[in-house]
């Protein structure tokens, strides 16, 4: 293989990666120069001259002519005269002697070896620049298609075909994948295994919903609303803290639209995640109240050296400052950064009565079922009734019986 076939055959390869053109010159440039010193030890004397559009490539090694017995003959960048006069008759000691190098002189094999590194290295370069160009990318959205679907992750692609990677953790439990669907996440993180960059995308994340929030309401992406935090269940709940600089501006409003038109489309992206829209503000005490909204709040207790509040409510307002599973309220928590402690107050100095369905925290939803079919939809009924009488007309087991008169003895305690 002469030195134009390789140089052209590298040149395309690279231009088909979208190698620049110095970049190419500078990878030819050091595989030709290890080649010199495999083959003369050092490459200090020799020049490379590359044109990469036309093909050609020339070597050139400097010497410097000596006297046949010198003490220098022996150097690398030194020739005898003897030597210099076989290249040309005229040669003086003294002179400098430029001989040109032709790549065939390296053989065959350095040859073949040097066109496989070339390759290799072109193929490392465009890692490292996927590498580069999805690190930049990381926290904002794309788009990828689905080509394939596994046990344990989602493997897409992008538009020039670089494989992307949705692992189980990272997708929300209501998503369905076929193949060839367009799938929006954001760039998680960007990591190299065994020598090739892995891309992992997230739909899970925080920062996926601060995106959406973007991309579907101008004033966010304007900065004219700042999202202060954001919280998730994926798939399931959420919650949104924005606060406005300027005073025209309803913060809400700007991000639910008119009759829900805004957050609609970011609900359907997310599974139908229901998302709670509320105003920050610097009071605690209201902000903890947004955060538990739709329940109302009768008083709370802050106590900041344990990062706790203790929030009081009317008996019929702590199913919904819980919420279903208990999310509402563990959402309430990592937005405002304080442990959330719900309490019933009640009125008068008697004890109320409490429905088991305010229980559904603490007691499963079939156990309530069953203590319903005999009649029993209170806790007071429930304790009234006794032990002995629940395990004989209940189907429930003893362990269970005695878990829920705990569970209700503590509520009257």
């Amino acid at each position: 293989m002469d030195s134009g076939i390789l140089i052209d055959s590298f040149a395309d390869f690279a231009r088909n990666k979208n190698i620049d053109r110095p970049t190419m010159i500078r990878i030819l440039e050091d595989v030709f120069r290890t080649m010199i010193r495999k083959k003369f030890k050092v490459d200090d004397n020799f020049d490379i001259i590359i044109n990469a559009d036309k093909g050609d490539l020339e070597i050139w090694r400097f010497r410097e002519i000596v006297d046949d017995n010198s003490e220098d003959i022996w150097d690398h960048d030194k020739i005898s005269l003897t030597d210099a006069r076989k290249i040309e008759p005229d040669f003086e000691i003294g002179e400098e002697v430029a001989e040109e190098i032709k790549l065939l002189d390296f053989g065959r094999r350095a040859v073949t070896t040097a066109r496989q590194t070339l390759i290799q290295k072109i193929k490392d370069l465009e890692k490292d620049i996927l590498f580069q160009k999805y690190k930049d990318l990381v926290g904002e959205i794309i788009t990828g298609e689905v080509y394939q679907i596994l046990s344990r992750e989602v493997l897409l692609i992008d538009a020039e075909g670089n494989e992307l990677i949705i692992p189980k953790n990272e997708q929300i439990n209501k998503d369905r994948y076929r193949k060839g669907d367009a799938v929006r996440a954001i760039v998680h993180r960007v990591e190299m295994h065994n020598g090739n960059p892995r891309i992992v995308l997230s739909r899970t994340s925080p920062t996926f919903l601060e995106r959406l929030f973007e991309s579907e309401v101008p004033e966010v992406y304007d900065g004219l609303i700042t999202i202060k935090n954001v919280v998730r269940e994926p798939g399931e709940r959420a919650k949104v803290a924005v606060e406005s600089y300027d005073d025209r501006i309803d913060p809400v409003g700007a991000c639910v639209g008119m009759k829900g038109s805004r957050i609609h489309s970011i609900v359907r992206e997310l599974q139908n995640e229901n998302i709670d829209v509320i105003n920050f503000t610097d009071n605690m005490e209201l902000y903890i109240a947004r955060a538990l909204s739709p329940a109302k709040i009768v008083s709370m207790k802050i106590d900041t050296e344990n990062s706790r509040v203790s929030v009081y409510l009317k008996p019929d307002q702590v199913s919904l400052a819980i919420g279903k599973g208990g999310q509402n309220i563990k959402l309430a928590s990592r937005l405002v950064g304080l442990e959330i402690d719900v309490f019933r107050e009640l009125d008068g100095l008697e004890e109320e009565d409490v429905d088991l369905d305010e229980f559904s925290d603490e007691i499963e939803s079939w156990i309530i079922d069953e203590l319903k079919r005999i009649g029993l939809d209170t806790a007071k009924s429930v304790l009234k009734l006794g032990r002995e009488d629940l395990i004989r007309r209940t189907d429930l087991e003893e362990e269970t019986i005695d878990d829920v008169i705990s569970v209700l003895s503590q509520e009257f305690e």
